[in-house]
């Protein structure tokens, strides 16, 4: 058995029949370059039963201590049936990018179920009409709790069943697994007692984290190189709320070439400052069509990793998170990103100071039944609706391969990010690169967002505005001399 640290049973704790809390992918692949130029459904089962000793998470459920008392703990399930996590769907004709995302976002609504391994894949079939991809594609739709893995550890997931080549054969099972059994609650309350004597002493190496945090923090305010002026609630909007059962799905790709190019127009710009830009300026584009953009930039949160180099395999969340003002109240692309620039940077310098895995490990000191109830009423009260949010939205980058991956024989030719939405944060843009595109994807409530589309086209708009604007300018034309020497 192995439990949960607060940060992992949080998300537990916050999922409600409208707000699932699991991350997931869209992947796209092409079965041509399959042995046989084929994949079927019983070569999919059978590819990913001889990978499950790739990621801990495949077979492994929750067992919740009686009350919420603890947080609750891993087990090997002893239940485990792999036909139950990988099931088979196929679009009727035309097959088109529409109709994916629509079945996209109606896979992503439903909750998984929590007496089971946190993890299901869907194969779409039928993916016949979309442009610029081979006709006979096929999706592969995951959906894996986030509290048994982040965005970092979700790669080492996907690694698990995608090879380098097509030619892989399927590996041997792990032999050495074996299912537990599901613990007595006298087990799980003499556990719950012990751990309950530690609380404090963990508590105590937080708050002693802190306080150097401060200091460095109280420092660098002092000497300028950290501005609080920007820290206040954000702007309330349609996106910031309580949130409904129904989702709507979409993506925007980019050559990473372009966002390589962009960033050059603005000195020590990022990547990311770049994708933050790309989405201030598409939450303006689609805000301000409604009448609705706030005079105040929208902000969002982005999460960033604590993962060590030797946790990359870690179950569960090893993230910390810092907010940044999208800009969305610039019009102009370029200056837009050199205010986002510079607010990225304020707030990077302020998690830096404080420590970002001593804010992550504030979750530790949340009493687990606490945590639950407070999550159930919040949602309950409709307490979304009656505060100024923390922050709009999420911007989260997932990093992925640089070169082609294949499953099941077949190579991956697209890949899209989905996320959870709550109370309060409606819209999570999940950016996800592969090979040389990178894609702004988004998921959010179906009441907030009923024309996913429009903010599709924002977005992508806000994209080749900032590309046109960071173009560089040609040089001027030199004026030509004129014939003839002097007059004598």
């Amino acid at each position: 058995m192995h439990q949960l640290s607060g940060q992992d049973a949080s998300f537990v704790y916050l999922e409600t029949p409208h707000t699932p809390m699991h991350i997931g992918s869209v992947g796209i692949y092409d079965p041509s370059t399959a042995p046989g130029g084929r994949v079927r459904f019983k070569d999919i089962l059978a590819f990913v039963a001889s990978r499950l000793g790739g990621a801990r998470s495949f077979r492994q459920r929750l067992v919740r201590v009686p009350l919420d008392l603890d947080h609750p703990y891993w087990i090997e399930d002893p239940d485990f049936d792999i036909e139950f996590h990988i099931r088979h769907i196929a679009l009727p004709a035309p097959g088109d990018w529409r109709q994916l995302c629509i079945q996209v976002a109606r896979l992503h609504a439903r909750p998984l179920d929590l007496n089971k391994p946190l993890w299901e894949f869907t194969i779409v079939e039928g993916l016949d009409n979309i442009a610029g991809l081979p006709k006979g594609c096929f999706a592969l739709v995951a959906k894996v709790h986030h509290a048994a893995i982040d965005g970092m550890s979700g790669v080492e997931l996907s690694a698990a069943v995608h090879d380098l080549s097509p030619d892989k054969p399927n590996r041997i099972p792990d032999d050495d697994w074996s299912p537990d059994s599901l613990p007595g609650i006298g087990d799980m309350l003499i556990r719950t007692y012990f751990n309950n004597l530690r609380a404090p002493f963990k508590h105590a190496e937080v708050l002693a984290n802190t306080i150097p945090g401060l200091a460095r923090l109280t420092k660098g305010v002092g000497k300028g190189d950290v501005s609080l002026a920007g820290v206040k609630p954000a702007p309330k909007t349609r996106f910031n709320g309580k949130v409904g059962a129904h989702r709507v799905f979409d993506a925007v790709p980019m050559k990473l070439a372009d966002i390589a190019e962009i960033r050059k127009a603005v000195p020590g710009a990022t990547v990311n400052d770049v994708i933050l830009a790309v989405v201030g300026g598409g939450l303006r584009g689609y805000l301000e069509a409604r009448g609705e953009l706030p005079d105040a930039s929208l902000t969002a949160m982005a999460p960033i990793s604590v993962r060590g180099e030797g946790e990359k395999a870690a179950l569960g969340n090893l993230v910390s998170a810092m907010v940044v003002a999208l800009g969305t109240h610039i019009a102009d692309p370029l200056e837009r990103l050199r205010y986002v620039h510079g607010e990225a940077s304020n707030s990077k310098a302020m998690t830096n100071a404080v420590g970002a895995k001593t804010l992550s490990d504030y979750s530790q000191l949340i009493p687990s039944g606490l945590a639950g109830l407070s999550a159930r009423l919040y949602t309950r009260a409709g307490a979304a609706n009656a505060h100024a949010p923390v922050f709009n939205c999420v911007v989260t980058n997932v990093p992925g391969s640089r070169v082609p991956l294949y499953f099941a024989g077949a190579q991956m030719v697209a890949m899209y990010g989905t996320g959870p939405i709550f109370d309060s944060m409606g819209l999570i843009n999940t950016v996800y690169s592969y090979v040389d595109t990178i894609a702004i994807s988004f998921t959010s409530d179906r009441d907030m967002m009923p024309d996913p589309q429009d903010y599709a086209d924002a977005l992508k708009s806000a994209f080749e505005a900032l590309k046109a604007a960071a173009a560089p300018k040609p040089a001027p034309a030199k004026p030509s001399k004129k014939a003839g020497g002097k007059n004598g």
